[in-house]
């Protein structure tokens, strides 16, 4: 037993520093990219200063509305009752946390440390904040696919050079390699749990509605606030191409382990922006006014909310 938990630990040490190392190394990347494209971001911000304040304000609101869907989605994943405003609050929190440690972490931790609080057994509160990630994962695969017929021409897949097969292909090889091991045995005991969770859930109709609209809302919130941005700053794309940029590039930014995507979903955008046609400034303060509203200004009174939080034993 003894082994086996220090076998436990020294897995969760090597995985903590490879996630370190793969966050530090994005964000020197993105460090790199905004000292390169300097001129872009100074005429960007400027370019900020002077947009639309009505336009900022709506991204704003829309930005708010981004707890509420996901406080809707949180309890759409769990059976039993939660309370309202203690899980609202949490998702405020939580979002101020994402922000501060890297792959989601800071928001996971948040919420289920919320979920044992609220009675649920630690295998529950994890089952729950998998079926919400799920949801939400299905949900923008689900919109691209639905925007894509829309706005065609619009998405560009990249080049994919041999290096890129050759990578993928040994990472397919060490999965069939996990997959029998007993390492597959364990997650297979916790892939069964989650599924009946999602059974159970979908056996009631308002929770799975909580579940898959609160998924929804949280998604298109996010690209409103984009789209609001992009109205203040006059860039010449119609909302529903600006929706579908937003939903590839936050999908993209999701397999990068960083920070509340902060250097891969920055990157991601302007990318996606700039590909669409939008000149450099332009893309630049996009993100800029969108990181604003999303990250930048929630961010001290979310860490004063969590702090009153974990005062109040809430979490």
């Amino acid at each position: 037993m003894t082994s086996s938990a220090g076998f436990t630990a020294s897995l969760g040490r090597r995985r903590a520093y490879w996630q370190a190392g793969v966050c530090l190394a994005v964000l020197l990347g993105a460090v790199y990219l905004a000292r390169s494209h300097w001129p872009a971001l100074e005429s960007g911000a400027g370019r900020l200063a002077v947009a639309d304040q009505g336009w900022l304000l709506t991204g704003a609101v829309a930005a708010a509305g981004t707890w509420a869907a996901s406080a809707l989605a949180q309890q759409g994943a769990v059976v039993r009752r939660l309370p309202g405003a203690r899980l609202t609050a949490t998702q405020f929190a939580a979002s101020a946390a994402n922000h501060l440690l890297p792959a989601g972490l800071g928001a996971g931790a948040v919420n289920l440390r919320f979920l044992m609080r609220c009675g649920l057994p630690p295998g529950r509160a994890a089952g729950a904040l998998a079926v919400k990630a799920a949801s939400g994962a299905v949900v923008r695969l689900a919109l691209l696919a639905l925007l894509a017929p829309v706005c065609p021409g619009l998405l560009r897949l990249p080049r994919v050079s041999p290096l890129v097969v050759a990578a993928v292909l040994t990472a397919a090889g060490l999965a069939a390699v996990l997959l029998a091991t007993p390492w597959w045995t364990r997650c297979r005991r916790a892939l069964a749990a989650v599924l009946a969770d999602i059974r159970a859930l979908h056996a009631r109709p308002a929770r799975a509605a909580a579940l898959w609209g609160g998924s929804v809302a949280f998604a298109a919130l996010h690209a409103l606030v984009l789209i609001a941005v992009t109205r203040a700053v006059g860039l010449p794309l119609a909302p529903l191409q600006v929706a579908l940029l937003y939903l590839a590039a936050s999908s993209a930014a999701a397999l990068l382990p960083t920070p509340g995507g902060l250097g891969s979903l920055d990157a991601a955008l302007a990318f996606a922006l700039t590909a669409a046609g939008t000149p450099g400034a332009g893309a630049a303060s996009a993100v800029l006014g969108y990181r604003l509203l999303t990250v930048w200004l929630p961010l001290l009174p979310g860490l004063l909310v969590l702090a009153v939080l974990v005062r109040r034993k809430a979490l």
